[in-house]
């Protein structure tokens, strides 16, 4: 872990230098995310590219935590404050969170988290603000973690969410579908930044040249530390970065029997299962269409893709709800359908205070008319794949069971070699049971006899 306390000092007398730059890309960072919807991992990415990597770490340390702990964070603000959030600018919220998570959570002695903030609101925003950043800190300095939890479980009927850095109704999907006694370890791998999963792109590059631990499952990558564009395959193309369970996804489409024809990604952005569909489709002597609703999505697809010359998987841009091909076209389908991202969590620790139980009301009719595109353009026999990275009920088994023209195949049986993943007649991972993201999938059959 870096050390933490980066406060600088220079010359005989000690003065304090007004350069902090990991402290300061962090605050630019959260800024980006809280205030443009930014992803924490693209915002960091461009932050932190000037950085040293002991201060491109300590500022990733610093946003990842803060992303995870916002809504406690918050609340510990708005107490020590005596002040709701919206009488603060939001650009001193973000600092205040900064220097709670320091406070509580990091290795910084009091009086250095408190100093440093102070001085990063002087140098980013104005000498005005620095009062009150100084007297909330303070105070927020007063109690330590422990201290703050007894104090919030006084003041507020969502403590222990808070506590467990989610928000409660997603404490309560998980809640929906998992035993009790397994809810705690499912939220505390929830706040476990995850070890990236890296992947080859089937016959071009072997499990060997990427280095790091085999997966336990998917026989296509590894578990691998460190910067992942250090890794040459993955820098020339011929493997990426992709999470042990969309490996999995991917890999039970290809294992399910199907007739011959070609394959359909309806919705392939940014490509990672579009560039392992295409390598198995190739070993099976087929072909991928990856299409994508956005222009630039779709760019980043055929940017995963063009390490496959001599298979041309075809790339396009087209709404999946108004197909560009005809019906009854593709042997094999996947559909891995916009949702709310419960499932990666771990990856993408702003998305649990940023999305919102009403979300699913967008989304799932848009869900459940994918899917009906997805049956339609699939050929008689042919096999569907409908995923989600979110186990939430109205996002997963409803969206199938209302689905039409369809049987349901075991998807569990499909990979059996995975423990403790069958939901029914679906699979369905989890993080703290199988150390990936919480995916869903559904395996499809349109009937032979379906016109």
């Amino acid at each position: 872990m870096p050390n933490p306390d980066r406060s600088r000092r220079s010359g005989s007398r000690g003065r304090r230098t007004t350069s902090d730059p990991a402290r300061v890309a962090a605050y630019r960072t959260l800024r980006a995310i809280t205030a443009d919807d930014a992803y924490a991992n693209l915002a960091l990415a461009e932050h932190t590219t000037e950085l040293s990597a002991r201060d491109a770490a300590f500022a990733t340390q610093l946003v990842s935590g803060t992303c995870r702990g916002l809504g406690l964070y918050d609340a510990i603000i708005a107490s020590a404050g005596g002040r709701p959030l919206r009488s603060l600018q939001p650009a001193v919220v973000d600092l205040l969170r900064l220097g709670a998570h320091q406070l509580l959570e990091l290795r910084v002695p009091s009086h250095a988290a408190v100093a440093a903030t102070v001085e990063l609101a002087r140098q980013v925003l104005s000498p005005r603000v620095t009062g009150v950043v100084n007297a909330i800190l303070r105070k927020v300095a007063a109690l330590d973690a422990d201290g703050w939890a007894t104090r919030l479980r006084k003041e507020r009927t969502d403590a222990e969410a808070l506590l467990a850095r989610h928000p409660q109704w997603i404490i309560e999907a998980y809640a929906d579908l998992l035993p009790a006694a397994e809810l705690p370890a499912m939220l505390a791998a929830n706040n476990e930044p995850p070890v990236p999963h890296l992947v080859v792109r089937p016959r071009l590059a072997e499990v060997a040249e990427l280095g790091g631990r085999p997966l336990r499952w998917s026989p296509f990558g590894v578990e691998a530390s460190g910067n992942p564009g250090d890794v040459p395959a993955v820098a020339q193309g011929r493997a990426g970065v992709q999470d042990e369970g969309s490996q999995l996804v991917a890999w039970a489409l290809a294992r399910v029997a199907a007739p011959q024809g070609p394959w359909l990604d309806l919705c392939a952005g940014p490509g990672g299962k579009a560039a392992l569909l295409a390598g198995l489709a190739r070993d099976q002597g087929e072909r991928l269409l990856a299409s994508e609703l956005q222009p630039h999505r779709a760019a980043l697809v055929a940017k995963a893709l063009v390490s496959y010359p001599d298979s041309k998987p075809m790339v396009i841009a087209a709404d999946g709800t108004r197909p560009a091909w005809p019906a009854n076209s593709f042997s094999r389908v996947l559909l891995d359908a916009p949702c709310t991202g419960l499932g990666a969590l771990r990856r993408r620790p702003e998305a649990r205070w940023r999305r919102k139980p009403a979300d699913l009301d967008a989304l799932v009719p848009l869900q459940h008319e994918l899917l009906a595109s997805a049956i339609a353009a699939t050929a008689p026999g042919g096999v569907i794949a409908y995923a989600t990275c979110s186990p939430h009920r109205r996002e997963t088994s409803e969206v199938v069971e209302a689905a039409e023209g369809i049987e349901i195949i075991d998807a569990s049986a499909v990979l059996p070699e995975i423990p403790d993943a069958a939901r029914g007649l679906y699979l369905q991972l989890w993080p703290h049971r199988h150390g990936t993201d919480a995916m869903f999938l559904a395996l499809l059959r349109k009937p032979a006899a379906t016109q």
